[in-house]
This record gives C-alpha cells, structure tokens and sequence, in this order.
C-alpha cells in the first residue's frame, strides 16, 4: 500500500514540475538575455521631442505594406525656419533637423488624401479671414512675406515639396480634430452648395491638366458637369434654394470627379494649380474692392435725378408767387433769445424738409421752435418755396441766401482764400476745369462746401442770438429736444456727444501729429466728438473769440500739413478743451455706414445721424435703416410724384 502510494506521488511530480522547467528551459533557448540588453539600448537610444507630441496623435496608423518606396524629395533645412509657420502648419521638427517628404501610400489611399488637401484649401477660398493664411503656408512654406505667392512655376521643388508635406499634416490634423469653425460650417444650411462650389473648383483643376485635356470624353464629361452644377447652384446661398435635383448633380459630378482623380495623380501639381487660383481670387477681389469704392464715392457726390428736377421745379413755382406770397409769417420771432433756434446749412432740399419735419413733430411746444436754413444761390428760391407751401406747423422758418452774407469774403475767411487758390484748384480738380468760375462756394465737393464752414461763423450769423442748436441735413430726430437747451455746458462753448467707442474716432485719425505743432498742443488719443447735433454757447464763443482761434489755425494749414480736408479736424482743433460732453442716447451716429449700429441704441436716440456715403436719400443707403428717414417724407406730394421720387 505505501509502495503505491509513493508511486502515484513519482507521476504527479513527473507531470507537474517537468513542463514548468521544460518551458522554462525554452524561454531561455529563444530569448537570450543579450535580446533584453539590446531592446532596452534601442529604446534608450530614440530621440523624443516635445513638439512632436501634438503630432503623434494626428498620424493614420497604417500596417507596413501600405507603404511603398518614398517618392518626391527629401532634404534637411535649418529647424530655425519653421518659426514662421502659422499654427497648424509647422513641420515636425526634430534635434538635428527638418524633414519634409511626400508620403506615398496605396492607390486608393493616396487619391483620398489628395482629394482632403483640395476640399481643403478650396474651403479657404470662402473663409475671408484664413485664406491669407493658407496661401501663405501652401505657396511661400511658412515665410510670412508672402512675397512669392505669386510664383507658381519650378524653380524651387524644394518649397514645393515642403509645402505639399505642410499641407498634408494640415489636412490630417483637420479630419482628426475639427476645429469649432469646422463644426459650426457642419451644421450651417448651405452644406450642399459649399459642397457643389467645391465641385466646381476640382474640376476647374482637373481640366487645366494635359492629362485631362488629353483625353476627350473626360473633358466633355467634366465640362458637362460643370454648366449642370451651375446651373443648380445660380444664385443660391442656402441648401434650401437649391432645387430638388441638388443631389443627383453632386453625385454625377463626384463621379466624374473620381475618374479625373484617376487621370491626373499629381498631387503637387494640383497645389501649384490651387495656388494660383488662391492668388488670382484675390487680386479679383482687391480689384472689385477699388471699384467699389471709387463708384461710392461717386455716387455719393452724385445727387439723383430726382433731387436735381425737384429745385428747379420749385424755383419755377417761387417765381410765379408776388412778392407778399413769397414771406413767411412770424418773422419777428427770428432774434427772439428767449426761443429754440436751430440752424441748418444745406442745399438739399429734401433733406432739410426731413430734418425739420423730425424736429417738429416730437416737438412738446413747436411754436417755440424756429429753424434758420442758410442755402446757396441756386436752391435759395426753391428752398423758400418748399418751406411755403409746406409749413411746419406753428414753428417758425427763416431761409437766407449764403450770398447776402457780405462779410464773407476771402479777406476775411481764411477757407475762402484757400478754395480760390491755385494750388487749392490743382489738389482737388486735378485739372483746370473750374478757372472759369471764380465763386468756388458752388464748384467744391460736398466735404468742401462753403456751407459746411459756415458752422464756424454762427456769431456772425446771428449775432443776436445767445445759444443755438446746430443740425447736419443727415439727421433724423425722434424725440423732443427741448431739454438740450437746459444742459449747463460748464463754461464750454460747444455741447456734443463724444465719439470713443474705435480708434479711428480719435485725434491722431484726423490730424497730422507727425508735424511738431500739432504733437507739441494735442493728445493723439483724446477723444473725438460729433458733429451733426451741437449746442453751441454763443455769448461764450464772443469771450473766448473762437472764430479767431479758427482762423489761425486755417492760416497755419496753408499748406495742408496739418490736416487734408473736411470740417471735423479744424472742428477737433477749434473746441479743444472747449467741448462738453453730452449724453449718449442724445445723438446715435453709423447709420450712413455701418451696418451693425444697435436697434436698442437707434430706438433710445434722440437724434439719429447718417453719417457716411450711404445717405438714406441714395440707392445705396444700408436699407434697414431708410425707413426712419423716408417715413418724414410724403410721397404723395405733387411736386415729388412729378419729379419720380419714389421711397
């Protein structure tokens, strides 16, 4: 019994204990302590930089037989040039150096990259703020002159290289990490036709390459798709104005795509081809840019037909009138103190007739009111007759005639003197088309006009008179403006609201602080303020003889080296330290152009002002904010009807 007792505990030793040493014995037979030793030296010997991290995360994990033979050039640069990348183009950079290299993979994964860089830098096209950027990147490398974008031949295949690899690691990074702009254009309406415009610049590519050209029936097939995705697109903005054949044109047109994809696999000829539509996009651009400007500008020292007919039409009527129907009543309210004056410098009559009418019907007691229009010789009759035949209730009108003001003259005004120079003629004409005309008070553009001065001759003007409200003819009121006249100005000669907001409404915007008189008496950053509603303190405007000050510095800007033109710097330069600030929910400005101005901002003013080329009397005034000027206007007038002036 103990015999087999102890030769059962044999075999369980036996099968037990000898696969343990056995499988021991051939771990240590095919793996060698040496094979440790060198792992651990190959792993000690790899470099990590630190940079590279962000990196390691964005690569396609890919098996070794998706690779093939490297293609394209492989060189070594010095790391410190790819400082100047944009963030999220810069190359992996490594201790010793740079290497930038044309991955090719399979077929099938090589096309899909090529076809994520296009959607990528053609998406750019459209992202105003980043397409810099990437033509930048693709075209220059990273150098931030951008100065060889415009190169798009092969002189240099090593840029080239280097920017289809920096391209490469944008697009993977991309696809693996969108960014929120990205997922917020994902979500927008107009996907299908970003998609579809897309479409219509790879295949614009494609057919620019011999080897589409080459083949004929995939030209004809690209060209085909091409005038249907057009044609679906038109001027369609979102995926809901798209008709209903949207898909299907986009599917054809992919699969015409896919076979261009097959003809032409050049990827760096496709970057080179993308470059410079990148670079004749935009010279597009700052073209149409130019031109419209140019035409604004034009438009907006351009009155319409409409203004044009609408005096002489009333200058016809005034004259018919007899001399006692050509006076207005109330005359002797004119030099009255203890009423509202309100002075408007203008010759455009509807314009003037909004301002007024504005006034008046927010007005709380209108018969206190009384407007002084000061015009020019040529609207001087047809303003009067407006003002007959449409009276502003129980406020009082006065009209005069620029021309009955014998005290100013070129002796007297230095601005006179200085529009009828030659040198004043040759910077604004650029020609001697007005040496005929002595009187320059009709002849210079608006931002010139004598009637714009005249701002600066209020005592002269009324020189009984002890406070006046100044109002541009761009102006709309909303609200009573009584309680201007009981804001206590601090000993300052003029009330106005203070522009701080941006930076292009400070004093450095207007004046020439390279010269050392303005650098040595004014702050470049002080803040600068608005005209177009102005309380002006006469009887201080006597004692500290601001006109004097006005004509001094107009004497000194001679030469035009202190300011160019315009009103508001000898405005900013006159009133300084001599300017109160008013409230700012009394006057609102932006709306001639701005696009953005605040309802909340527009609803809470008193006096909204369409500062700006966009005049709500122009076709091209920014349409949301006409109405509150067109709604003080009866198109239902005769004289307006007759002269086609329409809302």
């Amino acid at each position: 019994m103990l015999a087999v007792r102890n030769f059962v505990i044999l075999l369980l030793c036996i099968t037990v204990v000898s696969p343990i040493a056995l499988y021991t014995d051939r771990l240590g037979t095919f793996q060698p302590p040496s094979y440790k030793q060198e792992f651990i030296k190959d792993v000690a010997a790899l470099t990590f930089n630190a940079a590279d991290s962000g990196h390691l995360n964005v690569l396609p994990q890919e098996t070794l037989t998706a690779f093939k033979e490297p293609i394209g050039v492989v060189y070594t640069e010095d790391s410190t040039k790819t400082k100047n990348l944009p963030q999220g183009l810069k190359l992996v950079e490594s201790r010793e150096h740079v290497l930038a290299r044309v991955l090719s993979t399979t077929k099938e994964e090589d096309q899909t990259q090529k076809e994520n860089l296009i959607k990528q830098v053609t998406h750019q096209v459209k992202q105003g703020n980043h397409s810099r950027t990437l033509e930048n990147a693709v075209a220059t490398g990273g150098n931030e002159n951008g100065e060889d974008a415009i190169d798009v031949d092969d002189r240099d295949d090593g840029k080239l290289a280097k920017s289809v690899q920096a391209s490469y690691n944008a697009s993977q990074t991309m696809k693996q990490r969108p960014t929120e702009m990205d997922k917020q254009n994902d979500s927008t309406q107009d996907f299908l036709v970003r998609q579809l415009k897309d479409q219509l610049i790879r295949a614009k590519v494609y057919l620019s390459f011999p080897a589409v050209k080459n083949n004929p029936h995939l030209t004809r097939e690209l060209r085909t798709r091409v005038k249907e995705v057009q044609r679906t697109l038109g001027d369609a903005s979102k995926d809901s104005e798209l008709p209903r054949n949207a898909n299907d044109r986009m599917k054809a047109m992919e699969q015409a795509l896919a076979k261009g994809r097959q003809a032409q696999d050049d990827c760096a000829a496709e970057v080179k081809k993308l470059r410079a539509m990148l670079h004749s996009t935009e010279e597009q651009l700052r073209v149409h840019k130019k031109q419209t400007l140019f035409l604004t500008q034009l438009t907006a020292k351009t009155l319409p037909k409409g203004l044009h007919c609408l005096p002489l039409r009333l200058t016809t009527e005034y004259y018919y009138l007899n001399s006692s129907e050509q006076q207005f009543p109330h005359q002797e309210k004119l030099e009255d103190p203890m009423l509202y004056h309100y002075a408007l410098f203008s010759d455009n009559i509807l314009a003037v007739a909004v301002v007024v009418n504005s006034t008046v019907q927010h007005a709380k007691d209108a018969s206190k009111y009384v407007f002084h229009i000061v015009t020019d010789r040529l609207n001087y009759a047809a303003m009067r007759m407006w003002f007959l035949v449409n009276p502003p209730g129980n406020a009082t009108i006065q009209v005069q005639n620029i021309e009955e003001f014998t005290w100013l003259n070129s002796s007297y005004s230095p601005v006179l003197k200085q529009l009828g120079s030659r040198s004043m003629i040759d910077y604004y004409f650029k020609a001697h088309r007005a040496t005929s005309d002595s009187n320059l008070k009709f002849r210079n553009p608006k931002y010139l006009s004598i009637l714009n001065h005249l701002r600066f001759y209020l005592p002269e003007i009324f020189p009984k008179l002890n406070k006046v409200l100044f109002l541009d003819d761009d102006i709309v009121v909303q609200k009573d403006l009584t309680d201007l006249w009981s804001v206590d100005l601090k000993g300052n000669v003029n009330g106005a609201v203070e522009t701080c907001g941006e930076n292009f409404h400070r004093f450095d915007r207007y004046l020439n602080f390279s010269n050392p008189l303005i650098a040595k008496n004014f702050d470049p950053r002080a803040c600068g303020w608005a005209y177009g509603m102005n309380v002006f303190d006469l009887a201080e405007w006597k004692r500290q003889k601001i006109t004097e000050v006005y004509h001094n510095w107009q004497k000194l800007n001679h030469g035009r080296q202190l300011w160019k033109l315009g009103t508001l710097p000898p405005g900013l330069i006159t009133f300084w330290k001599r300017t109160y600030p008013l409230n700012r929910n009394w006057h609102v400005l932006g709306l001639g152009y701005n696009p953005n101005v605040s309802q909340k901002e527009i609803e809470r003013a008193a006096v909204i002002h369409y500062n700006g080329n966009m005049k709500p009397w122009l076709e091209i005034s920014i349409p949301k904010y006409r109405g509150y000027w067109s709604k003080y206007v009866n198109y239902d007038h005769v004289y307006l009807r007759e002269c086609n002036i329409n809302p």
